[in-house]
């Protein structure tokens, strides 16, 4: 971190704890991040287009205990 900065975190770290959770919270949503709410509906999206995959046959399942003996042959444990 540049010497500003480090000033900056210095300064916020004195602030009382309901400050800086209010100063970490509006930085974070200045990051432009995807919210709980978006990244959820992103999960099911994706829940529902495997779902849709395995149904429709598009997609081969294997048993987890072949894939497990796979990966385990590979790195021989």
């Amino acid at each position: 971190m540049g010497i500003a900065t480090d000033k900056l975190l210095e300064e916020a770290l004195l602030l009382p704890a309901d400050e800086r959770a209010s100063l970490v919270e509006k930085l974070l949503q200045s990051l432009n991040l995807p919210t709980e709410a978006e990244i959820n509906r992103l999960w099911v999206e994706e829940a529902e287009r495997r779902v849709s995959q395995i149904e429709t046959g598009k997609v081969e399942l294997i048993p987890g205990e072949q894939v497990l003996a796979k990966i385990r042959a590979k790195y021989k444990r």
